[in-house]
């Protein structure tokens, strides 16, 4: 080494340590006191190791001693969550300080005890609670849990429960024990409910807003009759807001008690301040420059002379604000300032603050850590580049909630540094997609049936090995019953080729009883489905089917025509559908219609052995009356005929009668038969449907039906007898899941149908 490179290599060394020296003085003020030692002492037990306590401190000897980082430290201690107090602190000694840490531990739970309890078991009310052995005690919680006991009893009508915990520390060991003290009191079951104060809304019309129902005999599915105070606070807001929705700004729920008339019942006493309603006297219009007075006055709905509601003022509001930010104006502020003008009157100010109008520089997605990114932006409506449409914002977001694949979606914008520009920021929290369900079910077409059924909405074909992620949509499921057994396989791609176009495929078996009582029919194969949306509403449908019928297990005495449908037939068939569907929900619709026509063609060039056409126009429109009367009329027109020299085969052919069509009749038993009284369905199908349901009960409905129709044995002949029926029947929505029973009164029927009356009925339940 020469000399030159020793001297280099003492400089490097001496401005090293140079600057370990200055990092050192920077980190505490210069002349501090050197840390000498540390104690660590306890308060109470001792559950946390002195090492745990020094791995989580800067604070450490030999370091010169600083306030600054003792209380960061202390803070550090508190983040553990093992300690329920800490204090660090230092006494001068011979060349330094020693440091003492005195830490407060918090204990562990060593058992939990439920006294008391006999209505409800304590292995139940042990689930409710979240103080478990083995974990540390947060005093916090056994506020929390006594709160979750108590609703507990309250939802099984017990509403005198009384509950008070107590702890019992074991200081040497720092474990406690946690005692929950049960009271159950008297079972209480309200009766009736009673109204004082009301004259603008009937008793009726005011328990129609109420969660809380007096018992009845349904009490069993609806829990009518049980008090919580819970589900009783959000009542008494609700018949509130429909005071305040009516003009009655000052109505309130004054007070609300329960007198006992026996020793479970109770009588729900609750008393109404109305007040005056008030009306709108004039409305003005302020801080608007974009937008002129008369566009304003175009989109809201309150004007001078009407009944001045909160709700409908919050709609008018979020009205004014959609009209700026479609325009791209993000940070537009309504105010509505109403001031007395008089007995009974307002005047309404709108103060609009504009802001600046803005466009999208970035779209952000966070915490899709399942889904891929490309999933989620293709249900976007705007891009980047685009004004900041606040409205196009939140149809974007309803679109990413009817993914279903997030337990929630939330959009903000954020500033970026280009003026009049905002990043739009999507932050989603992803949710199970997959489902495995068990279940049975019994309807009077096809009896008692179990199914087990696997789905995944997320599904990601290549999304090795957890198969999550890329939308698409697997089904597999196996059902197994007295009348029937299915297998199916699906699985449906929404965006093919990344495109608004749904590509679907299924393979299945099916095998069947029910069809008819002298014959089974087994159907397998495949089909593969192309969806096509034209607009929100309508959508176009394409399907390749191929599949083999077979008619088998024939009774020995049946006609030569069931006979000779005997046999394997190889079915293929094309078919393209249009629909338009604006029903405002699947489950229980209220408003709007469903409308479908299709055309499907079978054998020629697609082979198969056969040769058939068929045409289908059906359609449902509902319509919703005063106290939520749902009206509906469905129709159906059907038609299927041979092209080439075969005939119509028996499983192709076209029937009514049963719980879907004619309820007055068995199912499949309107149309021809054959010389036995055994159906063999027809060319030419008509059917009709009115009906109205009611609400009697909440989750309850009750139903008046009509249904006419009739089956002919030749293609394109409208002149068959006609088969009608009327009815009624009840819709429940339960736990157990939904039940419809209808029974069907003929009124026309032809010489093969019996006049007498018929029950139909579906029972789902699903675990």
């Amino acid at each position: 080494m020469t000399s030159f490179q020793a001297f280099l290599r003492l400089f490097v060394i001496a401005i090293f340590t140079a600057s370990i020296s200055l990092t050192a003085q920077a980190q505490a003020p210069e002349g501090s006191p050197l840390v000498r030692s540390i104690e660590v002492q306890y308060a109470g037990p001792a559950t946390i190791s002195k090492e745990r306590i020094l791995a989580n401190i800067r604070t450490a000897v030999g370091k010169p001693y600083s306030e600054v980082v003792v209380q960061e430290d202390v803070r550090s201690l508190f983040r553990t969550g093992t300690i329920s107090n800490v204090r660090i602190f230092g006494e001068p000694v011979t060349g330094g300080v020693k440091v003492f840490i005195v830490v407060q531990s918090k204990a562990t739970v060593s058992e939990v005890t439920i006294d008391g309890s006999e209505i409800i078991k304590a292995i139940r009310i042990r689930k409710e609670v979240t103080a478990k052995p083995g974990v540390l005690l947060e005093e916090d919680t056994l506020e929390t849990d006594r709160q979750k006991i108590i609703e507990l009893y309250r939802k099984r009508g017990y509403s005198d429960i009384g509950i008070q915990y107590k702890t019992d520390l074991d200081a040497p060991t720092g474990k406690v024990k946690v005692s929950f003290i049960i009271n159950e009191g008297a079972k209480t079951e309200i009766s009736d409910i009673n109204f004082s104060g009301n004259t603008v809304f009937k008793k009726s019309q005011l328990i129609k807003e109420m969660k809380t129902r007096p018992k009845n005999l349904l009490a069993f599915f609806n829990k009518s009759g049980q008090l919580s105070s819970t589900q009783l606070d959000e009542d008494l807001q609700k018949i509130q807001a429909l005071y305040q929705n009516a003009g009655y700004i000052d109505a309130k729920v004054a007070d609300s008690q329960t007198s006992r008339i026996s020793d479970k019942k109770v009588v729900l006493n609750i008393t109404i301040v109305e007040g005056p309603q008030y009306s709108v006297k004039g409305v003005s219009i302020a801080g608007n420059t974009i937008a002129t007075e008369e566009q304003i006055r175009g989109v809201i709905s309150i004007k001078e002379g009407s009944t001045f509601g909160t709700e409908q003022s919050q709609k008018d509001i979020k009205a004014v604000e959609d009209s700026y930010g479609r325009l791209g104006y993000a940070d537009v502020r309504v105010d509505l300032i109403p001031t007395p003008a008089g007995p009974g009157l307002l005047d309404l100010q709108y103060r609009i603050e504009e802001g600046t109008q803005s466009y999208i520089e970035r779209i952000n997605i966070t915490g899709n850590t399942r889904t891929k990114d490309k999933v989620l932006r293709r249900e976007l409506v705007l891009a980047p580049g685009d004004v900041y449409d606040t409205v196009r914002v939140d149809v974007s977001k309803k679109r990413l909630e009817g993914l279903d694949y997030f337990e929630k979606v939330e959009t903000y914008s954020s500033e970026t540094l280009v003026p009049g520009r905002k990043d739009l920021n999507i932050d989603v929290s992803e949710k199970r997609t997959g489902s495995l369900n068990f279940g049975f079910g019994f309807s009077s077409i096809d009896s008692l049936l179990g199914f087990a059924e696997v789905t995944q909405g997320n599904f990601d074909l290549g999304g090795y090995p957890n198969f999550t992620g890329a939308g698409q949509k697997f089904r597999l499921k196996l059902q197994y019953g007295t009348r029937r057994k299915d297998f199916i396989l699906g699985l449906t791609e929404p965006y093919f080729l990344d495109q608004r176009l749904s590509l679907g495929g299924e393979l299945f078996y099916r095998e069947a009883d029910f069809q008819s009582t002298v014959y089974s029919q087994r159907n397998y194969g495949f089909a593969t489905t192309l969806r096509k949306p034209l607009g929100n509403f309508t959508q176009v449908r394409l399907e390749y089917r191929l599949e083999n019928v077979g008619i088998f297990n024939l009774d020995e005495d049946v006609s030569a025509l069931i006979r000779n449908e005997e046999g394997d037939k190889l079915k293929s068939q094309i078919g393209v559908v249009i629909a338009n569907d604006t029903r405002d929900s699947a489950k229980l619709t209220r408003r709007g219609h469903r409308v479908e026509a299709g055309l499907r063609y079978a054998g020629g060039v697609l082979g198969g052995d056969v040769e058939t056409y068929g045409l289908n126009i059906e359609g449902t429109q509902y319509f919703l009356l005063p106290w939520d009367v749902i009206f509906l009329v469905k129709g159906e027109i059907g038609i299927i005929d041979s092209w080439g020299n075969g005939d119509v085969p028996i499983f192709d052919r076209l029937y009514l009668g049963g719980a879907n069509t004619l309820r007055g009749f068995d199912y499949r038993d309107v149309g021809p038969k054959d010389e036995f009284g055994n159906p063999i369905g027809g060319r030419t199908l008509a059917h009709f449907t009115a009906e109205v349901t009611f609400p009697v009960v909440e989750k309850v409905r009750g139903a008046f039906f009509y249904d006419t129709g009739f089956v002919s044995a030749d293609s394109y002949d409208f002149g068959a007898d006609v088969n009608s029926n009327f009815g009624f029947g009840v819709r429940l929505d339960l736990p157990i899941g939904p039940i419809r029973i209808d029974y069907g009164i003929p009124i026309q029927s032809d010489t093969f149908n019996d006049s007498g009356g018929k029950f139909n009925f579906n029972v789902g339940y699903q675990f």
